[in-house]
């Protein structure tokens, strides 16, 4: 409820003559004055003599005590006390009575007098409720609800003004005036049982909309009543139906009493979608509170999402308004159901219109392909290039990397490659996290694993923070993402895009490395090196070259580029945001689990295979050091100097040969990579892996490189 809300003057409660409880205020301040006076005389003793009568009731004829009788029920059905008829207050409910009658009158005139108390004790209740609820604080639908029954109790109060009329004239009786007021009986009550509801229950807004469709259905029977509490409801709901308008046509909540069913969370900024990778922003921002107007309870989801359309494109400075028309207004849900017509075209509007306006406008499909073309590595070019200006940066520990010199060189790396004539290449930036990808994902707590949960992995042993982790392990891209982008490309799938670059980065890593020693292994080409440990090294690093290529090429071209066609697919078939954004999750979420960074122990393997590879490379250039000094091949050399290579070339053979540690070295590396490349065999053989068919082709992969070896 807004802090704004206007307060209730104190003089409509201080002043009775301004309720209708004046009659029981002055007759009670009365009752006190006179007590003081008098002492010793009982209050009710004092009631009769003060209103005029010196005998009592008893003492008068039938004939005599009817008219008497009458004068009083008059009174009493608009809530007043009279002579024979008093009213006493129920304590500590407010606005419930009891009328009583004197008990000396005939006893005929009582019994007929009892039947008629229901009815006035109704009105005084009903009465009490309108005057209530018609302070600001009770909210718009109690407001209208009061006016709606003010309106009842004026039709009422006029039937009585026409007894009162035929009274005068003598033309009423007693079984007269039961006769009129029958007809009357059943509304009142009904109107009683509902307002001791709403009072009892304290409801406003919805939860009073909610109670009058529920004592519509109890009145199912009894036509004239239902008639009445069917216009009680269309009164009420007007006031309501004004409030939805707004949200549903212009995206603004007008509720300052805090009755409609959407709330607005202000502290959740559209901002925190780019910083924040648990922002929820789209999904809290707008919220469906507790007790949705049954009517709308099956539309409840599209009338929030539309007004969440309509505010998205009003921050992003494109003001529009769904186009009303005499038709378009929300006032009643009748039988044809026109409302959740309107609803729903409204809905279509606004949806159509973000739609197009982040697909033309922002771009949408082509800022998902830039993120593809450089996350996802789908453009390697300006990758190669930086990782040659880059790798003596990135060759430090996270801590000691600068991450300005690695800005520049990315941008040095970008604007001399292809990547320079895309628009979208000045969004891309840098960033180097302080652990690595294994726990970075252990900590994201939030991604399902298919085979074992990722949680899991946060206290397993294995995966402690290697000694020696570089910035080649934790480099990673980053993408400036601009509102209202940022409901698509938030934080988290961004994070996701970030965890298979780091991935797809380090894979390439290992391929180069691998490269390297393989380019040291061809410098004895020209030799006869078979049997020798050069040759069991050569195969070894064509075997581990086999190895990070079929994972490279499996990440790349049966999981990224298929997954991320079917996703392009669906974007041009979405017709909300939310499908939009339901779609993108999915394209990530397959991502990530086909790339096995949701399955921690097959990631823990095959980050052992590249530790592996990436030790044999280096270890090749120590163990094999003349290897590098060896010059390239070169046909302008005379005849004497390749001669002079070439005896020298067999000279370090020969001593490689003699060497036992290049031996046993080479020999402890080819066993090690067996054994780890075996042990992943099974886990992706098993069962469960049958189920899914990218496990399948990975190990076809695997296999492959199994049967070669």
């Amino acid at each position: 409820m807004s802090d704004t809300v206007p307060a209730t003057p104190r003089w409509n409660l201080d002043r009775p003559f301004l309720t209708g409880r004046f009659h029981q205020e002055v007759k009670s301040s009365s009752s006190s004055q006179m007590q003081m006076t008098h002492p010793s005389k009982p209050l009710y003793q004092f009631d009769l003599t003060s209103r005029g009568n010196e005998k009592d009731i008893a003492s008068f004829a039938v004939s005599v005590q009817e008219p008497f009788l009458i004068e009083d029920l008059l009174y009493a059905l608009v809530g007043i006390e009279g002579r024979y008829i008093s009213i006493k207050r129920i304590r500590g409910k407010e606005g419930y009575v009891v009328f009583q009658i004197d008990t000396s009158m005939d006893l005929a005139l009582q019994e007929l007098t009892s039947r008629i108390f229901p009815l006035c004790e109704g009105y005084v209740l009903v009465n009490h409720f309108v005057e209530s609820r018609s302070y600001f604080k009770n909210g718009f639908v109690n407001h209208a609800l009061a006016a709606a029954i003010r309106a009842f109790l004026l039709d009422y109060q006029a039937m009585v003004a026409q007894l009162e009329h035929q009274f005068r004239l003598g033309k009423l009786s007693s079984q007269g005036l039961w006769f009129f007021c029958q007809r009357m009986m059943s509304s009142m009550n009904a109107l009683a049982v509902l307002v001791e509801k709403a009072i009892t229950d304290n409801v406003s807004g919805s939860a009073t909309l909610n109670l009058l469709e529920s004592q519509v259905k109890a009145m199912a029977g009894d036509n004239a009543v239902r008639s009445l509490l069917e216009r009680m409801t269309e009164c009420a709901s007007a006031a309501y139906f004004k409030i939805l308008e707004r949200w549903v046509y212009e995206g603004v909540i007008d509720d300052p009493y805090g009755e409609f069913f959407i709330s607005e969370n202000k502290s959740l900024q559209k901002e925190s979608l780019t910083e924040d990778y648990d922002a929820k922003y789209w999904e809290h921002r707008y919220k469906v509170k507790d007790g949705v107007p049954s009517f709308l309870r099956s539309v409840s989801h599209t009338i929030l999402t539309t007004g969440k359309y309509l505010n998205v494109m009003r921050d992003c400075g494109h003001h529009v308004q769904v186009p009303l028309s005499e038709n378009s207004k929300l006032t009643s849900f009748g039988p044809n159901h026109e409302c959740l017509e309107r609803i729903k075209a409204a809905y279509d509007f606004a949806s159509g219109e973000l739609l197009t306006l982040i697909k033309n406008k922002y771009d949408l499909i082509g800022k998902l392909r830039s993120l593809k073309r450089y996350l996802l590595v789908d453009q390697g070019d300006f990758l190669v290039h930086f990782m040659d200006i880059a790798r003596e940066e990135l060759s430090k520990s996270p801590k000691e990397v600068s991450a300005e010199k690695l800005e520049s060189l990315l941008d040095l790396a970008l604007r001399m490659t292809a990547a320079a004539s895309d628009p979208c290449h000045e969004e891309l930036t840098c960033c180097v996290e302080k652990v690595s990808l294994q726990k970075t994902l252990a900590t994201l707590k939030d991604l399902p694993g298919p085979v074992s949960g990722a949680n899991d992995a946060i206290d397993d042993p294995e995966l402690a923070e290697p000694l020696n982790i570089t910035g080649l392990e934790t480099f990673s891209l980053s993408y400036k993402v601009q509102w209202p982008l940022s409901l698509v490309i938030s934080r988290k799938a961004l994070t996701k895009y970030q965890m298979i670059f780091r991935l797809l980065f380090h894979c390439k890593h290992v391929s180069r490395q691998l490269c390297t020693a393989w380019q040291l292994h061809q410098g004895f080409r020209a030799c006869k090196i078979l049997g020798t440990p050069i040759s069991r090294s050569s195969i070894l690093c064509r075997s581990m070259l086999k190895f990070i290529n079929s994972l490279l090429h499996y990440l790349t071209f049966e999981v990224l580029e298929p997954n991320w066609h079917m996703m392009h697919d669906w974007l041009l078939t979405a017709k909300s945001i939310d499908e939009v954004i339901e779609f993108h999750d999915l394209f990530l979420h397959k991502c990530l689990k086909e790339c096995l960074l949701l399955m921690p122990q097959l990631l823990k393997k095959v980050e052992k295979l590249k530790a592996l590879c990436l030790r044999y490379a280096t270890s090749s250039q120590v163990l094999i050091p003349s290897m590098n000094m060896l010059p390239e091949r070169d046909t302008k050399l005379a005849t004497t100097a390749r001669i002079k290579q070439s005896q020298l070339k067999e000279q370090q053979l020969k001593l490689a040969l003699e060497n036992t540690v290049i031996s046993d070295s080479i020999m402890k590396f080819e066993n090690e990579f067996n054994v780890e490349l075996q042990s992943l065999v099974p886990i992706l053989s098993r069962n469960n892996s049958q189920s899914e068919p990218y496990l399948t082709h990975l190990a076809q992969c695997i296999l492959g490189i199994r049967s070669d070896q």
